[in-house]
């Protein structure tokens, strides 16, 4: 026999029960970036490979090891997007979006792919949430995009399952001087760094500070810290950035070993995490990357943004319960109809009421059956309500209304008072 057909591993289907909670994550977090000002970009999945090489670093761990790339039919090496970042900064300079200096503030939402060892909370698909905004260089701009997505935390109701870790990185002039320190330093305990690290040393030493290997981590304790380096205009920006955060009254702590793993942030990074999913802690992350525009072939341009992960946000949604109830429920209505005349008045009916009532969730059976087998459909669809045509009802020009999940008597309701009803008991109730 052949083989089944099933997904590529750590590439998953978003099925039918799922996509609710999907559904109100990615509205709420639009609405919220509606209100904050920002305007969504598209942008392909398929980029030119050079694009993330030039951007990200030929020597990221993304780079070297994560990407899907390949050869299309005319030889150009193309790449599945690792990341948004890269991306927006393309689309930005292809079509002028921040000419003469113009500010923009842009956000989007869609897969990203990275061949790792798919895991719960890590996949080789994954989804993202990403902002980016050019040509605002104040801590301003910094606190703002910190500043929602604590609010958003308050929406979801997650706000005490997460915590805020800030680093300034510097210019990458105050950088390079660290990283000589660093890399001095780290050299005279090479006997104690992991294999890993030891590599990272010589070709990415900054990563070291983001080792999970306990061993490096000790060494790391009397490690020369970033913060002595930073440059005056770096340090003023930092401490613009706490000032603002204390007074939003958002809590924060610092983490001199946050370095974030791509080559192109500077100055302020920051990451949200939680203790709630285990090994998979980082829900939300990002920083400056004022250098990146103009290393991509345009005139020097700032830039700050994040990313957050659908996944891990669902998850931790999930795990908190914090799913709210009311998404779970797809319908709100079930219409039976019994018998050709009656089915043909409810489709009339039911588009009348969706007229009046268009956010109403109203499904109408389909396929007839018996009595008892459309009931059993509609307890099955979650709908709070049944309404029930056949003959005698149609007769009389009403509709039964009967409660499906709660106390109270089937009753008849006239056909042009069921919208009203309907109103009072599901759209307002």
């Amino acid at each position: 026999m052949s083989k089944s057909l099933q997904a590529i591993r750590g590439m998953n289907d978003i099925l039918p029960e799922q996509t609710p909670l999907w559904r109100y994550f990615e509205n709420t977090v639009a609405r919220l970036l509606d209100n904050y000002g920002y305007k969504q970009i598209r942008m392909p999945i398929v980029e030119f490979t050079e694009l993330f090489k030039r951007s990200i670093g030929e020597v990221t761990d993304i780079v070297e090891k994560e990407m899907y790339t390949f050869e299309d039919r005319n030889g150009d090496s193309l790449t599945l997007r690792p990341e948004g970042t890269a991306a927006c900064v393309r689309a930005v300079l292809e079509h002028g979006l921040t000419g003469a200096g113009q500010p923009q503030k842009l956000w989007y939402i869609g897969p990203m792919f990275r061949h790792e060892r798919p895991q719960k909370g890590r996949y080789r698909q994954f989804h993202q949430i990403g902002l980016e905004v050019f040509n605002i260089d104040g801590p301003d701009i910094d606190a703002e995009l910190i500043v929602l997505t604590w609010r958003l935390w308050g929406l979801l109701g997650i706000r005490d399952a997460v915590k805020l870790e800030l680093n300034s990185l510097g210019t990458s002039e105050s950088r390079g001087r660290y990283k000589v320190a660093l890399v001095e330093y780290l050299s005279a305990h090479l006997d104690k760094l992991d294999e890993d690290s030891q590599r990272r040393l010589k070709t990415n030493p900054l990563r070291v500070l983001d080792t999970k290997n306990a061993d490096t981590q000790a060494v790391l304790v009397d490690a020369p810290k970033m913060a002595d380096y930073l440059d005056d205009e770096s340090r003023t920006h930092f401490e613009g950035l706490k000032a603002r955060l204390d007074a939003a009254g958002i809590p924060y702590v610092i983490n001199p070993k946050l370095v974030r793993g791509l080559d192109y942030y500077s100055k302020t990074v920051f990451e949200w995490v939680t203790d709630k999913l285990g090994a998979q802690g980082t829900v939300c992350a990002g920083g400056r990357y004022d250098g990146l525009v103009e290393q991509m072939g345009g005139k020097p341009t700032t830039g700050v943004g994040f990313a957050m992960g659908i996944e891990r946000l669902i998850l931790l949604l999930e795990t908190l319960e914090q799913v709210p109830e009311e998404i779970s429920r797809q319908v709100d209505v079930y219409l039976c109809a019994f018998g050709e005349a009656a089915e043909l008045a409810a489709l009339a009916l039911s588009e009348k009421v969706r007229d009046q009532l268009p956010n109403l969730r109203l499904q109408i059976n389909a396929g007839a059956g018996s009595f008892k087998s459309q009931f059993k459909k509609a307890d099955k669809s979650g709908a709070l309500y049944a309404l029930i045509l056949g003959d005698d009802e149609l007769a009389q020009q009403v509709i039964g209304f009967k409660p499906l999940r709660g106390q109270g008597e089937q009753q008849n309701i006239a056909f042009d008072a069921l919208a009203a009803h309907l109103a009072t008991c599901v759209v307002q109730g």
